[in-house]
């Protein structure tokens, strides 16, 4: 298991704060076609497991991306938020929202025969297909 922290991080506007008590040291790429069109670019995101502390939820909109999981932004600033799990609550967040934590390692890389060929991570990480994803989670489920 990975080494976890307590974080805390707020949206560009700070009209958003989250605070995590189970941040994973462990950050990982999603190359999905999605996490792509959401950001522009693929979702370099840490675990944050379920116990997350939202201030301002009146200032953030949610959007049911799949039958499994939404995401979420700052409704006056668009920072995106987190992906959550909707089965196990589990909370997906751009490593970037935490801007004090610069010792991240980057672990994984999810959806890698989704990767366009126009750029290439050089970080020696475990790489996993869409299939293999959704294989492991069937099975941690």
């Amino acid at each position: 298991m990975s080494e976890q922290i307590e974080a805390k991080g707020q949206c560009l506007c700070g009209s958003v704060k989250l605070s995590a008590k189970s941040v994973s040291k462990n950050a990982g790429v999603c190359h999905c076609s999605m996490c792509r069109k959401w950001g522009g670019s693929p979702a370099l995101a840490v675990d944050c497991g379920n116990e997350v502390e939202i201030i301002g939820e009146q200032n953030i909109k949610v959007f049911q991306s799949s039958e499994w999981a939404e995401r979420a932004f700052c409704l006056i600033c668009g920072t995106h938020l987190f992906y959550r799990i909707k089965e196990s609550g589990q909370y997906i967040i751009p490593v970037g929202f935490f801007s004090d934590i610069n010792d991240f390692e980057f672990e994984k890389q999810i959806f890698i025969d989704e990767k366009p060929a126009y750029y290439c991570f050089a970080n020696n990480t475990q790489n996993m297909t869409g299939a293999e994803v959704f294989e492991q989670y069937a099975q941690d489920g």
